[in-house]
């Protein structure tokens, strides 16, 4: 079943041992959501991005309504810069995504009540192996040291993204040190093709962990 590079981010952030989405990766997920969709956008041919501003271009909206909804929000007229596109509306994004997911089969959501009082929906996932395997998939992507280049850009796009937002689920504290080099190529390599994003999604998240912001499940 083919998931969309939004979906798969979300996914991302599920720690598989313990069967939930634990709360060090709820801070910025919102944010990795709106800058997924906005570099397939970009790489799609639909926003055109350079430095730290983007324009949408003329073109039929996206089928996808959280794509489309994303490519509304960036303007036609005059180039706006990256970073209100992603932070802005970060709260609103965990919803549509993972009601895409209940609907494909992926993920099962139960409204709960915390103390008795507070109801939360409570997000699984129904395959953890192919969590599992998503994740392996990204971690390569930096762990075998390969050529940047020859990274699918997919895999590309959610590694340097599970850095820069301190996604514990797939790369722990030591690992980003450790493999910084790394990282900072695959980084390089995102930047020539959506320039200016990534350091936004970055900014974005500092400021949420800053206050003790984020949104999710």
């Amino acid at each position: 079943m083919n998931q969309s590079l939004p979906q798969s981010v979300f996914l991302l952030c599920y720690t598989v041992d313990k069967e939930k989405f634990e709360l060090t990766n709820l801070q910025g997920r919102g944010q990795l959501l709106r800058a997924a969709a906005l570099t397939v956008l970009t790489l799609d041919g639909l926003l055109s991005a350079e430095g730290k501003k983007v324009v949408r271009l003329p073109a039929e909206p996206p089928g996808d309504p959280f794509f489309a909804e994303v490519w509304r929000d960036v303007p036609a007229e005059k180039p706006k810069s990256w970073l209100p596109l992603v932070h802005n509306k970060a709260h609103t994004a965990e919803k549509p995504i993972r009601e895409q997911l209940a609907a494909m089969g992926v993920v099962t959501i139960r409204r709960e009540r915390r103390l008795g009082l507070l109801a939360v929906d409570r997000v699984t996932v129904n395959d953890p192996g192919r969590v599992r395997a998503l994740q392996e998939r990204v971690r390569d992507a930096v762990l075998r040291g390969t050529d940047p280049a020859a990274v699918p850009m997919e895999e590309l796009t959610m590694a340097v993204f599970a850095a820069e937002v301190e996604v514990t689920s797939v790369f722990s504290g030591g690992e980003r040190r450790e493999h910084e080099q790394a990282f900072k190529a695959l980084a390089a390599q995102f930047d020539d093709a959506v320039p200016g994003l990534r350091k936004a999604l970055r900014d974005s998240y500092l400021s949420s962990r800053a206050v003790g912001g984020g949104w999710g499940t």
